[in-house]
């Protein structure tokens, strides 16, 4: 087989003078005290960089290049780290055949093990608190409607051991603080669905539809099967149904689902209608909803609880919240367009947000000051920039 970049140590490319220029009058020059460290995939370049957020500001402070095959375009698409930041977690949802779940040793950034098989377009990843486990959205976003799966994988042997049948194109998969409990969502389906850790089972559904949000009893989903070319599918007369001509279109069309980290709430945004929703965990009943900006995509919120960070896709922005009310603080624009992803650092201090760009253009990683709104620093990294996630802290100097 050939080897492009992955399976041996990587060289990794340190990018000199890669800090992007804003806009003039937007940025807020701070010394943040630390040096602090995030992540970001590059989906259309086939690369992971490495945010530095220093004194001297917003910076590449590694590249490394990855997947498998020179001719294709494998697609870094969701990035996490283990709890103790010893592993960089990376699915690719694209290549031949697509769907892969990849473990690095974070900071050398070389790979630990052979990348496994998933499902189809394996896109967010979240891991358990102890990080035995790995579980992954299945987005399915090339293939028919029908329902999808979540894999589970348990990492220190990289082994899929499930692959749990939940809805249509499931998106934005986030763990609850306790770790009992994982969230993700149906993006045609209008759903809110909760997965037992403990049984790897679907144990609730809630509807997130426009004006009929409720908790949905009796919903079925089909077992899903493996056929003789490896491929999933749902079993018996659901293989053959017709599913878009039964399909109603989302009014929501959910894409990401923020646990609080007071255990008891969870943030969902309704990319087609505008709005996040907070829901009760406890009741499982919506307790409020706010109007967001153009699109909302990926949510973050600060590890304080105090305030909820929201990607706005197709404006082009990043939005703020007061976590307890839902009062909109500040909208602030984006350095490029198609803004995608947010990671929050420990300290509740900063915003990494991941910014796509369009075509050929540069993806861009915004930082924010949480305690002003204003814009830090940006970095220049390859196209698409989606997935991001906060590795580390130091001590300046």
């Amino acid at each position: 087989m050939h080897l492009r970049r992955a399976l041996l140590p990587f060289v990794a490319a340190t990018a000199v003078g890669c800090a992007g220029a804003p806009p003039a009058g937007t940025v807020a020059r701070v010394d943040p005290g630390a040096v602090y460290y995030a992540y970001v995939g590059a989906e259309s370049a086939d690369l992971v960089h490495r945010i530095r957020l220093d004194a001297s500001g917003v910076s590449v402070d590694r590249t490394t290049p990855v997947g498998e095959m020179a001719v294709e375009n494998e697609g870094p698409h969701g990035l996490n780290v283990s709890p103790d930041g010893a592993y960089l977690y990376m699915t690719t949802a694209h290549g031949v055949p697509d769907g892969k779940l990849w473990k690095f040793a974070a900071g050398p950034d070389t790979l630990v093990s052979r990348p496994i098989l998933l499902g189809k377009f394996p896109a967010t990843l979240d891991l358990t608190p102890d990080g035995l486990y790995a579980l992954v959205a299945n987005f399915n976003l090339h293939g028919e409607h029908v329902p999808s799966t979540v894999s589970v994988v348990f990492t220190p042997d990289m082994v899929e051991v499930e692959q749990i049948a939940t809805c249509t194109m499931p998106h934005g998969l986030r763990l609850a603080p306790d770790g009992v409990f994982a969230y993700t969502l149906c993006m045609m389906d209008d759903q809110l669905v909760e997965i037992d850790t403990r049984t790897f089972e679907v144990s609730r559904r809630f509807s997130v539809a426009t004006g009929g949000e409720a908790a949905l009893v009796d919903w079925e989903v089909p077992e899903i099967v493996t056929g003789p070319n490896g491929m999933s599918r749902p079993a018996g007369a659901m293989a053959g149904m017709d599913h878009s001509a039964h399909r109603v279109d989302p009014s929501c069309s959910p894409t990401w689902v923020q646990p609080a980290p007071d255990d008891q709430t969870l943030f969902v945004a309704c990319n087609k209608s505008d709005e996040i929703l907070a829901i009760d965990r406890a009741t499982w009943s919506l307790v409020r909803r706010f109007p967001a900006g153009r699109a909302p995509y990926n949510l973050g919120i600060t590890p304080d609880g105090r305030l909820l960070v929201a990607s706005l896709k197709s404006a082009g922005q990043v939005q703020f919240f007061d976590a307890a009310s839902g009062e909109a603080l500040a909208t602030v624009p984006s350095t490029t367009t198609v803004t995608h992803g947010i990671a929050v650092s420990p300290d509740s201090r900063y915003a990494f947000v991941s910014v796509e760009g369009k075509g050929s253009e540069p993806g861009k990683v915004d930082v924010y000051d949480l305690s002003t709104f204003a814009l830090v620093g940006s970095a220049e990294v390859g196209q698409q920039a989606g997935g991001i996630v906060f590795w580390k802290m130091e001590p300046a100097g």
